[in-house]
């Protein structure tokens, strides 16, 4: 039986893999002239579908509104009894629909059309009333459905769901929408978190480790310990010359047990890494990953102003 369950799970991988696959063939003219409507449109994009496809629908609603193209989703059947006042004149229609022959598309098709809305029909079976009456038609039609009974939608599904996307990708690419326009979009998730959220936002809540080049060694080990980041920049002239950590101080009592006379110059690591405090907290990460440390001094400037940790990075979810 087991054995059974995954040749199950890997033909259905394989037929919506195919699926998906077959409709770069359907990526022609009425598939631009699709995107040129949708990007020309004065309202919004509103997109409408009955049963699985208004799940879809729905998904590639949530695409288009946080890529830049305004959305809406109405379900069909909601459409044809008051939802239909959703519809701005403005707006373009994208209707999703595997057989393009529901009764609730074929009573809400003639009010879209009396409307004078631009009709997009994403469609599984381009001779039904649906691709007919629309004004653009975006070919989704699927050999068979990855259900053992060929019933349950799942290829049909997976096809409008990767149609969407196409459309969306184009969309964000004739717009020129940027990492930094998306970040506005998602600022509450890891995602926009991690292209907005700089170092500066940081670094300012971690204490200040510092000592002089000629400061003594029990005086570094009480500013390392003090401030609780296992790091201390040697600090002249407000410029950043050395860092000194925990395991520096470790290594240097294993070769020289006896610390008369030493300082902090003598143990130092000079040049440490520095990071400017508007650089993206991910690239802070990425530096410490390469460079196998756990702390970057924060400088302006070239003047000194704090440490971040990797921690800090952590505790956001950036990682």
């Amino acid at each position: 039986m087991g054995k059974e369950i995954l040749e199950l799970a890997k033909r259905t991988l394989r037929l919506e893999a195919e699926a998906v696959g077959a409709l770069q063939n359907n990526v022609d003219q009425s598939f631009e002239d699709c995107v040129q409507a949708i990007m020309k449109m004065k309202g919004r994009l509103v997109v409408t579908g009955i049963g699985k496809s208004a799940i879809i629908a729905q998904k590639i609603v949530a695409t288009m509104n946080s890529t830049g193209t305004p959305a809406i989703f109405m379900h069909a059947a909601d459409a044809i009894h008051g939802d239909l006042g959703i519809i701005q004149p403005d707006d373009v229609v994208l209707c999703l629909s595997k057989s393009g022959n529901t009764p609730e598309i074929s009573v809400l098709i003639p009010l879209l059309k009396k409307n004078g809305n631009s009709l997009i029909a994403l469609v599984g079976n381009v001779d039904s009333f649906l691709a007919k009456e629309a004004d653009y038609v975006l070919n989704c039609t699927v050999s068979q459905e990855a259900c053992p009974n060929n019933l349950a939608p799942t290829c049909s599904s997976t096809a409008q769901l990767a149609m969407g996307d196409a459309l969306a990708s184009c969309l964000i690419s004739l717009r020129g929408f940027t990492a930094q326009d998306f970040a506005k979009f998602h600022p509450g998730g890891i995602l926009g978190k991690r292209l907005y959220v700089r170092v500066e936002d940081l670094y300012k809540f971690n204490d200040k480790p510092q000592v002089t080049p000629d400061a003594t060694i029990q005086q570094v080990i009480l500013e390392i310990s003090g401030k609780c980041l296992g790091v201390t920049a040697v600090v002249e002239n407000d410029r950043v010359v050395g860092a000194i950590t925990d395991g520096d101080l470790r290594r240097m009592l294993q070769k020289n047990p006896d610390l008369t006379g030493l300082v902090a110059a003598d143990v130092m690591t000079k040049s440490p890494k520095t990071i400017s405090p508007q650089t993206l907290a991910v690239e802070a990460l990425d530096m410490m990953r390469k460079k196998q440390i756990t702390n970057i001094f924060v400088v302006n400037d070239g003047k000194y102003l704090g440490v971040i940790h990797i921690h800090d990075i952590i505790k956001e979810g950036l990682v």
